[in-house]
């Protein structure tokens, strides 16, 4: 990191001068914020030209400055000043001493309060596109193996026991729209926190002839703000990212802990590869799915974040509280954790090996058959309770529980039509109600996922453009 080339005898400036500035600095953490807060500012300079607060060419001297400043930051050579407490009074100063006084002029009519919502508004539209790629990259590779197991059987389970004869494809597809859903709320979650803040001031906006309206459209903003007092002071867009990334991490986990348990040899659905994760340091034989379980484990430390983020909003009054210094720590927090989890979780899919002989070896199991032979019954007039309780009672046992022979031959007696309704290989085909294992549902819930696919790529193509565009602002070179 580049040492500062201010003189050590330079003060900083009155307003972060504190016997507490260690403690009240944030430039640790936002300093990640210094690209956002370089657009923002750009876009403040050239609205201050606009509208005659500051000469057109004070404003060319003020955007040629920050941009200066961009380049320091990209190439490591910004002489960050921990005394100077934030990323925003850091890049304040080094522009007064690249530009001269008229840096000075670049905080007109704006605080540190609208300019950090700002920031945190640009961020996050950054932070859902970057989850969301990665999203999108592990809901491919589970259609691809979905679309290649779609009549691989194998049995369904509730309470962790065998329950319902079904398919993998099916299995996985279900985990796919899990993380649709996740993606569909990130991405309205950057729908709903494209307003920008800027104009709000400290407080109660600002006396001088401002055009928040013009930041708004240069930042790539749908809207401004409505009230001066909730731009500066509303982190719900934050607390919504933090949810959104909190039940994605559960979702994951719920992923993982399915690998880590079809990869027990108790149950064999997996081949344990090394794709999984390591071995043991003691116990040669073993390969462990770490991968699965460190999925699992960083879940809770994503709902962590949440949970730390709205404790701090808890009862903060209006407006801005220093309280709200702290909501960029689980954020940032949250946003890593959950794109490297992604990020391997879909790189674990692509890879998986499943044995397929086991898979069907175990949807072969003909007490799962039970409800299939209810509904016969029920079509053939029988209540279902009824029909429940005869095959309850069929399959009921004081001793060891019966074969998978002496399971059909019971299952038959019930009636002379139900021998069909015992071969497992047909159950699956059986089940045409929409949603099912069933080929033909099978075949339009694929149709359906790769349409899905194909609109939530369009919806990030669009986000990352806006992304870039920021980037674009801060690199431009002047007119």
């Amino acid at each position: 990191m580049a040492s500062s080339s201010v003189s050590p005898g330079r003060l900083a400036p009155s307003y972060v001068q504190t016997p507490a500035a260690a403690f009240l600095s944030s430039l640790s953490v936002d300093r990640t914020l210094a690209p956002y807060d370089l657009a923002g500012s750009i876009a403040h300079a050239e609205m201050l030209g606009r509208t005659g607060i500051v000469t057109p060419g004070e404003a060319d001297t003020l955007v040629r400055g920050l941009r200066t400043i961009g380049r320091e930051v990209a190439d490591g050579s910004f002489p960050w000043r921990p005394d100077l407490e934030d990323v925003h009074t850091n890049i304040e100063v080094r522009l007064t001493e690249v530009v001269g006084p008229v840096g000075g002029k670049l905080h007109t009519a704006r605080s540190r309060n609208d300019q950090i919502a700002l920031d945190e508004r640009l961020y996050l539209r950054a932070a859902v596109a970057g989850v969301g790629a990665r999203l999108l990259a592990l809901e491919g590779a589970l259609l691809a193996r979905a679309t290649e197991e779609r009549a691989t059987p194998m049995p369904g389970y509730t309470h962790l026991q065998r329950a319902q004869p079904g398919t993998l494809g099916h299995h996985l597809l279900a985990h796919f729209w899990r993380f649709d859903r996740d993606l569909d709320r990130l991405l309205a979650t950057a729908a709903r926190s494209s307003v920008s803040p800027l104009g709000a001031g400290a407080l109660e906006g600002s006396t001088l002839p401002i055009d928040p309206a013009y930041v708004a459209a240069r930042l790539g903003f749908e809207r401004t703000f409505e009230n001066s007092l909730d731009a500066v002071s509303d982190r719900d867009f934050l607390a919504e990212l933090l949810f959104d990334l909190a039940l994605l991490s559960v979702h994951a986990s719920s992923f993982g802990e399915e690998l880590v348990v079809f990869a027990s040899r108790e149950f064999g659905f997996l081949d344990r590869t090394s794709s999984l994760g390591s071995g043991s340091s003691a116990m040669p034989q073993k390969r462990n799915p770490d991968v699965a379980e460190l999925v699992r484990g960083k879940a809770g430390r994503t709902i962590g974040d949440l949970v730390s983020l709205l404790t701090t909003l808890k009862g903060l009054p209006l407006a801005y509280d220093r309280d709200l210094q702290e909501d960029k720590s689980p954020v940032l927090d949250a946003v890593s954790t959950v794109e490297l989890t992604v990020e391997a979780l879909a790189g674990l899919a692509e890879k998986l090996r499943f044995d397929r002989s086991r898979l069907s070896a175990a949807a072969g199991d003909p007490e799962m058959l039970a409800t299939d032979v209810a509904e016969h019954l029920v079509a053939r007039g029988t209540p279902f309770r009824e029909a429940h309780e005869a095959i309850a009672a069929s399959l009921r046992s004081d001793g060891e529980p019966p074969g998978p022979d002496e399971v059909r031959r019971r299952l038959r007696a019930l009636g002379p039509d139900l021998g069909p309704l015992t071969d497992p290989k047909a159950a699956v085909d059986r089940r045409t109600s929409p949603g099912s294992p069933g080929a033909g549902p099978i075949g339009h819930q694929l149709e359906l996922a790769r349409g899905r696919l194909r609109a939530r790529t369009e919806s990030l193509s669009s986000l990352a453009q806006a992304v870039e565009s920021i980037d674009r602002l801060v690199r431009e070179a002047p007119a």
